[in-house]
């Protein structure tokens, strides 16, 4: 691990150990990939203020997010089929971001379920949630996440309808995975990943299966899962979760001013700026793009996140002089579980952590807390 640089070297590896079915899975956007290959490009456009011949000692990175105190403002994203990465990638990811002082955010659609990861970790993680028809089972899913102590429940907004991936539907993505010839082949080019999960009892919809009415296998999940995304979702839905849940809220995947003023009124302690890593409406805005419009219309009534195209330590920084509180890494830790679980995560945010350092340095900054809008360059 210690010729590994930056993210992309985990990348590469990552592509080699984990089957194309998975990795595509994390490595892909929705139709023409547009808006997913502009959160990344959209970064490189912003450009820093070098300055020099001030007192670079004594840096620091720790900040808050929601009140919660972080060693820097990144944390880990929601994402789906995590445990597919890399057998009990969630539990191992957790753990990384425990360990690391970053909070870690389960998915609804996650391999490891939410009492998983629960048993391997000793602080409070965050829990993300899709408001599916089933209400009953929206609740239940409150109620554990509650039990296992979670410290922030991050409302979704942006599926109530799923985007069309093509890498996704060329692939038969499935978890488990199918069994046809190219499925098998797939995984019988990556045999240490094989190994891997042959190890581990959990390969299905850790949250799902077993606890939403009349799913106990993947043949009765695919048809619930395809009937139970909620179209009608509202901002009454999110009021009502709002009153259900009880504790810090955050609500993800706000793109445009008009909603993030009705997300303000609702209550919720931040909004997250995103587009669902560009997998939903393909030909909308990067995130970083509408960050400051955003953060001028409701930064002072709402803290303000963001997530998509976050590939460095450097990104991080223009996120945070662009007004964001806090930032969200989703791709890079999955490259980092997918190549080397538990340790690949941990590299992923000290390659994350030694760049933001660098740079905040080289800007002229001591202290996370002092970056604005000064260390951009006209």
């Amino acid at each position: 691990m210690s010729k590994i640089l930056e993210i992309s070297d985990l990348k590469a590896i990552a592509k080699r150990r984990v089957p194309k079915m998975f990795f595509d899975y994390a490595d892909s956007g929705a139709w023409t990939e547009g808006t997913y290959r502009a959160n990344e490009e959209d970064f490189r456009k912003v450009k820093l203020r070098q300055r020099v011949l001030v007192d670079m000692t004594n840096r620091s990175l720790e900040s808050t997010m929601i009140g919660q105190k972080v060693s820097m403002p990144v944390a880990l994203s929601p994402t789906g089929l995590t445990g597919m990465q890399h057998a009990d990638g969630e539990m191992l990811a957790a753990k990384a971001a425990e360990e690391f002082g970053v909070p870690f955010t389960l998915s609804t659609m996650s391999i490891c379920s939410i009492e998983d990861v629960a048993s391997v970790t000793t602080k409070p993680f965050w829990f993300q949630l899709y408001v599916m028809r089933d209400r009953e089972f929206v609740k239940n899913l409150i109620d554990r996440a509650k039990a296992a102590k979670c410290s922030a429940l991050v409302l979704t907004l942006d599926l109530q309808i799923l985007g069309q991936r093509h890498k996704d539907l060329r692939n038969g993505l499935s978890a488990p995975p199918k069994f046809t010839p190219k499925h098998i082949w797939q995984m019988a080019t990556r045999p240490l990943w094989c190994m891997q999960m042959l190890g581990t009892k959990r390969r299905s919809f850790g949250n799902i299966v077993g606890h939403a009415k009349n799913v106990s296998d993947l043949s009765s999940l695919s048809s619930w899962t395809a009937e139970q995304f909620d179209p009608q979702l509202s901002w009454e839905n999110v009021e009502e979760i709002k009153k259900m849940w009880g504790g810090p809220l955050i609500l993800k995947g706000i793109l445009d001013v008009e909603d993030a003023k009705m997300a303000a009124r609702t209550g919720a302690d931040a909004i997250i700026v995103s587009n669902h890593g560009g997998r939903q409406l393909d030909g909308a805005p990067s995130s970083i793009s509408v960050l400051p419009k955003i953060v001028d219309a409701v930064g002072h009534q709402i803290e303000v996140h963001v997530d998509g195209g976050i590939r460095s330590g450097q990104d991080v920084l223009k996120a945070v002089a662009l007004g964001a509180q806090g930032t969200y890494i989703g791709r890079p830790f999955l490259y980092g579980l997918g190549a080397a679980g538990k340790a690949g995560v941990t590299t992923t945010l000290d390659i994350i952590r030694k760049e933001l350092d660098i740079t905040m340095a080289l800007c002229g900054k001591r202290d996370i807390r002092d970056i604005n809008r000064d260390v951009i360059a006209e």
